[in-house]
C-alpha cells in the first residue's frame, strides 16, 4: 500500500486527534449549553453561525491556496483555531463568548479543508485517490468513536464536570497540532488566480469544468435534503429508544463507518466511483425509508450499520471523484467550494427537515429525504463524466 504515503498518514492521524477532540463535546454541548441557561432558540442561532461561518470560508480559502500554491500553512493554522477553541469553551459561560469559541473553531475548519482535501487529492497515485480518501475518512470517523466514548467515561465518573472535559478535548486537539508540523507538502504550480472577496467565496463554481458542476451539483441537491445526524438520532429516541440506546447505535454507526470507509474507497478506485456512490445514496434511501417504521433497538441498529455503510460509500467516494473534475491548480478551490456548499446545503436541510416534521409528521421528512436521494441515485447512475486530464 505504498499509496499511503506518509503525508497520507500523517494527514489521517491528525483528523483523527481533531475529531476525538471535537467529538468529546458534540454530545455534551446540547445539555452543557441548557445548563448554563441558553435557550433551544440561542442553541440554533449558535449552530448555524457556526456552520456558516464554516462553509462560506472553506471555498475562500481553497481559492487562497491555489494562488499561492500553499496547503501545509492553511492546514496548520486551521487545526491550531480549532485545537484553542476547546479551552475557550471554559473560559466563560456567557452568549458572546461561546460564540466566538464556536465560531473560532468553525473557522479553523474552513480555513484547513480545501488545503488538506488538495493535500490527500495530490498525494494519491494515478487511480488511488479513493482509497486515499476512503482511508483518511476511516481514521477521521474513528476519532468520532474514541470521542463519544471517553465523554461518557469521564462524566459517569465526574458527572456535570462539562468545564474540565473542555480543558480534557485540547489535549488530542494540541497533538494534532503537534503533528501537522511533521507535515510536508508537495511543490504546488500556484494558479495565479486573484483571491476573491470573502463573500465570493463560490467564485470558483462559475468558472468551474461542466462536469464538475454537473457531479457537485447532484450531490449538493442531495445535501440539501440530509439533515443533521442528530435529527436521525431523537427520531430514534421518540420512536422508543433509550438514551443509553440511541447513543449505543450512534457509536455502532461510526464503527461500521470508520471499518468500512477505506473498503470503499479501494472498491470505487476498482469500479469507479460512481457505482459506489449511487450504492450509497440508495443504502440512505433505505434507512431513511424504514426509520419511521422500527421501534426496537435491534432493528435500529441494522439500519444505523446500513447507515455506516452508507456514509462509507459517499462521503470520500465524493470528494475522490470530485477531485478528478477540475485542473490540477485548481484542486483547492473545487474542493474548498464542494464542502463550503456542502456545509450550508446541510443548515438548510435541518431547518427543513425539521419543519416539515413538525408540520407535516416524520414519515414525510424522511421519506422526503429517501426520495431525493434515490433520485440523485438514479441521475448519477445515468449520467456520463469524463474526469478532467491529469
Amino acid at each position: 500500500m505504498r499509496y499511503l504515503t506518509r503525508t497520507v498518514w500523517l494527514l489521517s492521524l491528525v483528523s483523527l486527534l481533531t475529531d476525538l477532540a471535537s467529538e468529546m463535546l458534540y454530545p455534551i454541548m446540547p445539555l452543557y449549553l441548557r445548563d448554563i441557561g441558553f435557550s433551544l432558540v440561542f442553541i440554533g442561532v449558535l449552530e448555524g453561525v457556526a456552520e456558516a461561518t464554516a462553509g462560506l470560508s472553506k471555498g475562500y480559502f481553497g481559492q487562497w491556496s491555489d494562488r499561492l500554491g500553499r496547503r501545509r500553512p492553511f492546514v496548520q493554522w486551521g487545526y491550531g483555531l480549532s485545537a484553542l477553541s476547546k479551552p475557550m469553551l471554559a473560559v466563560l459561560a456567557v452568549p458572546w463568548w461561546v460564540l466566538l469559541a464556536r465560531t473560532v473553531d468553525r473557522l479553523g475548519k474552513g480555513l484547513r479543508t480545501g488545503a488538506r482535501d488538495a493535500m490527500l487529492a495530490d498525494e494519491a497515485a494515478e487511480g488511488r485517490s479513493g482509497a486515499v480518501f476512503g482511508f483518511h475518512r476511516a481514521l477521521d470517523t474513528l476519532g468520532a468513536v474514541l470521542g463519544p466514548a471517553a465523554a461518557l467515561f469521564w462524566l459517569t465518573l465526574h458527572p456535570g464536570q462539562y468545564r474540565t472535559l473542555f480543558l480534557l478535548a485540547f489535549i488530542p486537539g494540541l497533538l494534532a497540532v503537534v503533528v501537522t508540523l511533521l507535515v510536508r507538502e508537495k511543490p504546488q504550480l500556484p494558479s495565479g488566480r486573484p483571491v476573491r472577496p470573502f463573500w465570493a467565496s463560490f467564485e470558483y463554481w462559475r468558472r468551474a469544468p461542466a462536469t464538475y458542476r454537473q457531479i457537485a451539483g447532484a450531490l449538493l441537491v442531495f445535501a440539501l435534503f440530509n439533515s443533521s445526524d442528530t435529527l436521525l438520532l431523537l427520531l430514534a429516541r421518540q420512536q422508543g429508544l433509550s438514551d443509553s440506546s440511541v447513543i449505543g447505535v450512534y457509536i455502532f454507526y461510526n464503527l461500521v463507518y470508520a471499518a468500512a470507509a477505506f473498503p470503499a474507497g479501494l472498491l470505487a478506485d476498482r469500479l469507479g466511483p460512481r457505482r459506489v456512490l449511487v450504492v450509497g445514496l440508495l443504502l440512505f434511501a433505505v434507512v431513511y425509508a424504514g426509520a419511521t417504521q422500527v421501534h426496537t433497538w435491534w432493528l435500529f441498529a441494522g439500519l444505523f450499520g446500513l447507515y455506516g455503510l452508507y456514509a462509507a460509500a459517499t462521503e470520500g467516494v465524493g470528494k475522490s471523484w470530485v477531485s478528478r473534475l477540475c485542473a490540477p491548480t485548481d484542486k483547492g478551490a473545487a474542493l474548498g467550494t464542494f464542502a463550503g456548499l456542502g456545509s450550508l446545503a446541510a443548515l438548510v436541510a435541518s431547518i427543513l427537515t425539521g419543519l416539515v416534521w413538525q408540520t407535516l409528521g416524520a414519515g414525510v421528512a424522511f421519506g422526503l429525504s429517501a426520495m431525493v436521494a434515490a433520485g440523485v441515485a438514479l441521475f448519477l447512475a445515468l449520467t456520463a463524466s469524463p474526469e478532467m486530464p491529469r
